[in-house]
């Protein structure tokens, strides 16, 4: 400010009256004494004058000290014994910052681009049904509805809800009262399309409650509830058992084991699938730091897919916030499955047929548009002329007309 800065110079030797290394030059001169008619006087020699004392504000040393106490906290983070944590510490950023940001760039760039041509249904898709189906609660004119929904479309397979199973493996008759008529009303409606049973159960991987495959006589229970279902007419099987760790050898055992039972029967084996792992130990970091470990190794992917007749990618709740990183995604992904699926085996990708909004899925983001973009990038830069490849839309109730016809425009027409 103006007035602070004035009296800082009012208080400053060299600028006071009769003061400065200059003040006598500035001075207006005495006149001499013979011309003012005074009679001289003697000459005294001027007394040398006393040398200032430097104040203590002048003092240099005194100056550098406060300066020094002054300037010691900002300079504390300075001090030699902090620099290998501050380096750690900005290592573990970068180790966390750079990883997600290259991946978003990667994500952003595989969404670029067009689709080849030819790349759309195979006539092999795919529609999980609620267990509203098979509970009393549909009649013949719901049926009506839904066959006039899906004729034209490339869905082949119906996944109805028919479980859950039991922890033990068993699964009650009662689960599904009206299967017999869903799937004559079906088979008279949609001629050619398969009316499967999903079967599900959460397993005790994450928790005491749940599944356990690791005990033999519940693998067995299991065997028997598929033996079950197809006896009722089912057209085949379709599991999602979560949360599956990759590495599981006991579920790779089970498959085995109803595999044989379904190619005896003639009817396809189908499993929903985990995503794999989208880059080298995502699965084993995020298993570390949250303890529930989202993905499949792409090895155990091909394990899983070399058991089964079709295998249906859950390729939703990725948590991304916008849609073209959602739709890098899933291409990704599709190109990671078509790797190692072999060519026997139907490789379906799941569309995003909901609309929840929480942190693991943003509705904005994980589109029916984006996700069928995707694939056939991926379908395209993978594996454009594979014929078992396809869709599995999740799920019918929660399905909007706006979800119905992205489907169409982007994969059907």
């Amino acid at each position: 400010m103006d007035t602070e800065r004035t009296e800082s110079e009012v208080d400053r030797p060299e600028v006071r009256s009769g003061s400065g290394p200059d003040s006598e030059a500035r001075a207006e001169p005495a006149p001499a004494p013979e011309a003012a008619g005074v009679e001289p006087q003697p000459q005294l020699q001027p007394q040398p004058q006393p040398q200032p004392q430097p104040q203590p504000d002048d003092d240099p040393d005194a100056t550098a000290d406060q300066a020094s106490r002054t300037r010691r906290p900002l300079r504390a983070w300075r001090h030699p014994g902090l620099r290998w944590p501050k380096r750690i510490a900005l290592g573990l950023v970068l180790l966390l910052v750079l990883p997600v940001l290259g991946a978003g760039i990667a994500l952003r760039v595989n969404y670029a681009g067009d689709p080849g041509p030819g790349t759309q249904t195979r006539d092999r898709d795919a529609l999980w049904l609620g267990h509203a189906w098979i509970d009393g609660r549909k009649t013949d004119a719901d049926v009506q509805a839904l066959a006039e929904q899906l004729r034209d479309t490339g869905i082949r397979d119906l996944y109805v809800h028919a479980g859950p199973l039991e922890h033990d493996g068993a699964l009650p008759k009662s689960a599904y009262p009206q299967a017999g008529w869903l799937i004559g009303a079906v088979h008279r409606e949609l001629p050619g399309v398969r009316v499967q049973a999903w079967l599900g159960d959460v397993l005790a991987g994450e928790g005491p409650e749940g599944m356990r495959l690791e005990r033999e006589e519940t693998r067995a229970a299991v065997v028997g509830s598929t033996e079950q279902v197809l006896g009722a007419g089912f057209d085949g099987v379709h599991f999602d058992l979560e949360p599956l760790h990759s590495d599981d050898d006991d579920y790779l055992s089970l498959l085995d084991d109803l595999h044989a039972v379904t190619q005896d029967r003639g009817v396809p084996l189908s499993v929903a699938a985990h995503q794999i792992d989208p880059f080298p130990a995502a699965n084993s970091i995020r298993g570390t730091l949250t303890g529930h470990p989202k993905w499949w190794s792409q090895a155990y992917f091909g394990q899983v897919a070399r058991r089964v007749d079709q295998i249906a990618l859950m390729s939703y709740d990725t948590a991304l916030p916008l849609e073209s990183l959602y739709g890098g995604y899933v291409a990704q992904q599709t190109s990671l499955a078509l790797e190692v699926t072999p060519e026997s085996t139907d490789l379906l990708m799941g569309l995003p047929f909901f609309h929840d909004d929480d942190l693991s899925h943003h509705e904005s983001a994980e589109t029916v548009e984006a996700a069928v973009r995707g694939a056939r990038l991926g379908l395209s830069r993978t594996d454009r002329d594979r014929e078992r490849f396809g869709v599995a839309l999740y799920i019918d109730f929660a399905a909007e007309e706006s979800d119905w016809t992205a489907y169409r425009e982007g994969w059907v027409s």
